[in-house]
């Protein structure tokens, strides 16, 4: 398996998903789950403010996630919300959410099962915490990064109707949210740095293909 962490803007999930393609392996974005989940519990009306009432909500939290890279959606209780849980509203609700330990400890079990049920020869799971608690013992474990400035040209690009202020503000909020939560601007031991600042889309994930099959050929050192 392939286990990719890195910070808002550095392109991952894209890219993550353009290497699973080209290396026949499932996909897995663990952010949605955490979006989807915030939505969950914006639609039972809970507080957000209140760690018990959102927790109080995980058993009735019905995901599910399509892990092949041409057919990606996410559903909960059977809807399709792979587009609702990319608005504005679910946005600034997923931090309220993602801090909680028992809302992590409760999804990471969740991700480790969907790559425990991948059919293919492997899958990339990308997200925040995935090389250090989600899947610690990757085959290929790898922290995709670029510079802040790059990061938010790329985020800016991406969303349509907002100021490039704007954009910046909610990246680097974002992050600070996150880095209270998990360390991902820092390469855990054994994990491989990729900057993209100077690589385009193709090129970086080229990079990842490449860096996967170099591991996955490796002889294995005796002794």
């Amino acid at each position: 398996m392939v286990a990719v962490d890195g910070p808002a803007g550095s392109g991952k999930s894209s890219v993550s998903r353009a290497a699973a393609k080209a290396l026949g392996f499932d996909y897995q974005d663990t952010g949605a789950a955490y979006r989807a989940f915030a939505l969950h519990a914006v639609q039972q009306n809970v507080d957000l403010d209140d760690p018990a009432a959102v927790v109080k909500t995980l058993p009735t939290f019905a995901y599910e996630i399509g892990i092949d890279p041409d057919d990606h959606y996410v559903r909960v209780d059977g809807v399709d919300v792979t587009d609702e849980i990319r608005t504005p509203r679910v946005t600034a609700s997923v931090a309220h959410v993602a801090k909680l330990p028992e809302v992590r400890h409760y999804l990471v079990d969740l991700f480790r099962g969907i790559i425990a049920g991948t059919s293919k020869p492997g899958i990339v799971t990308e997200g925040r915490d995935i090389t250090t608690v989600v899947a610690p013992n990757a085959q290929v474990r790898i922290l995709l990064t670029a510079s802040e400035e790059a990061r938010m040209a790329r985020r800016s690009a991406e969303i349509t109707g907002q100021s490039a202020e704007e954009t910046a503000r909610q990246l680097s909020k974002r992050d600070q949210q996150d880095s209270k939560v998990v360390d991902f601007m820092t390469a855990a031991e054994g994990v491989t740095t990729l900057d993209s600042t100077n690589l385009d889309f193709d090129q970086t994930v080229q990079a990842v293909v490449e860096l996967v099959r170099s591991i996955a050929t490796a002889p294995v050192a005796e002794g």
